[in-house]
């Protein structure tokens, strides 16, 4: 598993671009797109040194911002999306969406597992 990015919820996504840009200058943003298998608004945003930060707003995260709750989610991409899935439920992780295409990553496969530090999403490097 290699780093990928920090998963951020928000309430509004063009309004915490903004904020977000105030604090962290980025050098490069992703257009903000809606994924129908997520429900949610997405963008991607990647700082200079190379870190990349996802802002996530909608119905999938909105429980976590009413509650003023911003940090989502750790990603890791991987090689064999369902052999590291299989690694982690051995490790008593939990499945917690299956592996589905996700748009902001031109339709490669993610899926989510509460970990026992929080939950991580995995990201097919393929």
């Amino acid at each position: 598993m290699k780093f990928h990015h920090v998963g951020i919820a928000c309430k509004d996504i063009e309004e915490e671009i903004v904020n977000f840009s105030k604090i962290h200058p980025h050098i490069t943003q992703s257009a903000v797109v809606y994924d129908k298998e997520q429900d949610a608004h997405l963008v991607m945003l990647t700082l200079p040194d190379g870190t990349n930060l996802e802002l996530i707003s909608g119905k999938r995260v909105e429980n976590l911002t009413k509650k003023g709750i911003t940090y989502y989610h750790i990603c890791f991409e991987v090689e064999d999306i369902n052999a590291a899935i299989a690694t982690l439920i051995e490790e008593n992780a939990f499945l917690v969406s299956p592996p589905k295409p996700a748009i902001l990553f031109g339709n490669r496969e993610v899926a989510f597992l509460q970990v026992s530090y929080g939950l991580i999403e995995l990201l097919s490097i393929t």
